[in-house]
């Protein structure tokens, strides 16, 4: 049986990125062949040179929300309200810190233009809020939010965009589909003329990225569910390169979530949206992905284990242990790895 502490490891401080690669694609790229067990040290850009006419790149065109809000009581405490998912029109599931200051009743203020009510608590310590607004709640958002940095980021982020994919389109994340953050417009336009296809399928990041593995048997852990949409035309490219035996490359574990939750057990997908609480780990048949782009991840963190169930739970932690010897920066800003 395998443990949360199976996917720990050593990970020095000045290795986390706290601000990302300029430009984008000049980030490091850690290749790994899982049929040789070999790996070669590169840089993103070079990504061309393990592509090849008729792959599919499937992303995700998530956009973040400036989802961070600094609200308070009416005895003027102040309470920060993470967004994370929308239930309707004025509703969301948020998380709050400190959650004392927002029980059941509790009204907070955000500022002139915006307040919210603590209507319910969920099982796992959530709440759900009822926002009070004039006007469009998104415009709303980007003058009074900012941006939901990982709390190992401290670093001020001086671009907004920098930490949005340059193909995001739909908001709706608490966090960045990091591992497309390495892709530029430029890059895009390369890969594409020489062949390679790209489908877009959407998954709203929320706290299951957040969420830290508690349980010590992995079986135990219960992920939060996120929203998912796989259109017609994701659905067709996908489905043509399986039929044609052409490979499917997921950028980021968002994408693999994605195809994973609505594959059948040949690799198919068929058009549809709906909520997916999918946890990949070891042992897992991928039915749909062939090969991933991703970044380094949090030690016991569930996505490690998703991509060490795509390689092996040896090789990955081993290549973790690689990479910190050659000092790749780790996390959301920092270096990638492609495994074919």
């Amino acid at each position: 049986m395998l443990k949360k502490s199976d996917y720990f490891y050593e990970l020095p401080e000045e290795l986390i990125a706290q601000t990302p690669a300029e430009p984008r694609d000049s980030s490091r790229l850690l290749v790994y062949d899982r049929a040789t067990g070999k790996s070669e040290h590169r840089i993103f850009r070079d990504i061309r040179e393990y592509l090849k006419p008729g792959d599919v790149l499937v992303i995700n065109n998530t956009r973040v929300l400036p989802a961070r809000l600094y609200a308070y009581t009416k005895n003027g405490g102040r309470v920060e309200v993470l967004l994370l998912k929308r239930r309707d029109l004025s509703e969301w599931e948020v998380l709050v810190r400190p959650g004392k200051k927002a029980k059941v009743g509790a009204e907070l203020v955000v500022s002139e233009e915006l307040s919210l009510t603590v209507k319910d608590r969920t099982e796992t310590g959530e709440r759900i809020v009822e926002f009070h607004f004039d006007g469009v709640f998104e415009d709303i958002l980007s003058r009074v939010g900012s941006m939901p940095l990982p709390p190992y980021i401290h670093e001020k982020l001086k671009d907004k965009e920098r930490y949005q994919t340059v193909y995001s389109k739909t908001d709706g994340s608490a966090a960045a589909p990091t591992a497309g953050l390495h892709f530029t417009r430029e890059l895009l336009e390369e890969i594409g003329a020489m062949g390679v296809q790209v489908a877009e399928v959407l998954l709203h990041v929320g706290l299951g990225t957040f969420r830290p593995v508690k349980e010590e048997d992995l079986t135990h852990h219960v992920m939060h569910s996120e929203y998912y949409c796989v259109s017609e035309a994701a659905a067709n490219i996908v489905n043509a390169a399986k039929r044609e035996g052409r490979r499917v490359i997921a950028v980021g574990t968002t994408s693999v979530r994605t195809l994973e939750t609505v594959a059948d057990e040949n690799g198919f997908l068929r058009p549809c949206s709906g909520d997916t609480s999918i946890f990949i780990y070891p042992p897992y048949t991928f039915k749909c992905v062939d090969a991933l782009i991703t970044n380094f991840h949090l030690p016991e963190s569930t996505l490690i284990m998703l991509v060490s169930a795509f390689m092996g739970r040896e090789e990955c932690m081993r290549l973790y242990r690689e990479a910190v010897e050659e000092k790749y920066r780790f996390f959301s800003f920092g270096d990638a790895m492609l495994i074919v």
